[in-house]
């Protein structure tokens, strides 16, 4: 007589691949969503923590589901498993969310001159919902310059019309677009300059016969007027005292949103460049600011190779 032995079934292996699979489903959803749909910045968090908590639901029904396995041999070996693989996605980006969080200092603003921070040409905006920001304090500042002691601008021994050319380029194959300018405008001649070909005849001095010219000078002398405001020179004179750019970009897997500021002033013969990056939502940029910033000035020197100064 054959005897048939009956597998108990694991139920909770069974539930812990439909909840990851769920997780999984949710996760690429928001991540898709929020890099190409519009899906704005606090309800992508929002789902990604949905999405971990089910994850993390998954991960312990699979655990037990394994342990009947080992027990009592329990059927339910393989949906434990790909409960495991599917909940691997949503787990690794919920834990590197809080280690970050936890091991980066709670701000979304990094300046490499927290003294004379770059100020924004105008101010971002945007509907935070319920990631909200506070206003930046002299203390975050200080908690930036204990994380990111190495977070410094650059000196370079070069023109800034050279040095700028270099930050325009830079800033592009890094993802950041230029959405504002200051101070970056060229004057292409000296308003002084005639044009070529057409000689402008000089006044000469309209004197009677038989009166001499006084050699004395007079008594009234003429003062010069100020240029107008928004002529070449003016601009010229705007543009000798620095350069100032500010543009956005995105991370590339999440594609959280950040604002660039890139600063640009000449002294001499020597140029500084100064990066201010910011997050657009809630109070902790995970520290991906200063990420951005560092990319960028690493990519800057190799691009301005020989020229660098101390």
């Amino acid at each position: 007589m054959a005897i048939r032995f009956d597998r108990p079934i694991s139920s909770a292996a069974r539930f812990s691949r439909r909840f990851a699979a769920f997780a999984l489903v949710l996760c690429l959803a928001a991540l898709i969503g929020h890099r190409f749909a519009g899906l704005a910045t606090p309800y992508l968090v929002l789902i990604l923590i949905v999405a971990t908590g089910f994850s993390i639901l998954a991960a312990v029904l699979a655990a037990a589901g394994l342990r009947s396995l080992w027990l009592t041999g329990a059927e339910g070996g393989h949906d434990a498993l790909k409960a495991l693989i599917f909940a691997a996605l949503p787990l690794f980006i919920g834990g590197l969310a809080v280690e970050r969080y936890l091991s980066m200092p709670v701000i979304y603003d990094v300046s490499t001159d927290p003294v004379s921070v770059p100020d924004w040409l105008k101010t971002p905006s945007a509907d935070q919902i319920w990631l909200k920001r506070v206003p930046v304090t002299p203390e975050d500042r200080e908690k930036q310059l204990e994380a990111y002691p190495e977070l410094t601008g650059r000196r370079y021994d070069g023109a800034i019309d050279r040095v700028l050319e270099a930050v325009k380029k830079v800033a592009k194959l890094n993802g950041i677009r230029i959405t504002r300018a200051e101070g970056d405008s060229v004057p292409t001649r000296d308003p002084e300059d005639k044009p070529a070909g057409k000689a402008q005849p000089q006044a000469q001095p309209q004197v009677a016969d038989n009166t001499a010219v006084p050699d004395e000078a007079p008594d009234v002398v003429p003062v010069p007027t100020p240029r107008p405001y928004d002529d070449d020179v003016a601009q010229l004179i705007r543009r000798a005292n620095g350069v100032t750019l500010q543009g956005e970009t995105r991370t590339l897997v999440l594609g959280l949103r950040f604002d660039v500021i890139i600063r640009l002033r000449e002294e001499a013969e020597t140029t500084f460049v100064d990066v201010r990056v910011a997050s657009r939502y809630g109070p902790s940029d995970l520290g991906f600011s200063a990420d951005i910033a560092e990319d960028y000035l690493k990519a800057l020197d190799a691009e301005l190779l020989g020229i660098a100064g101390s």
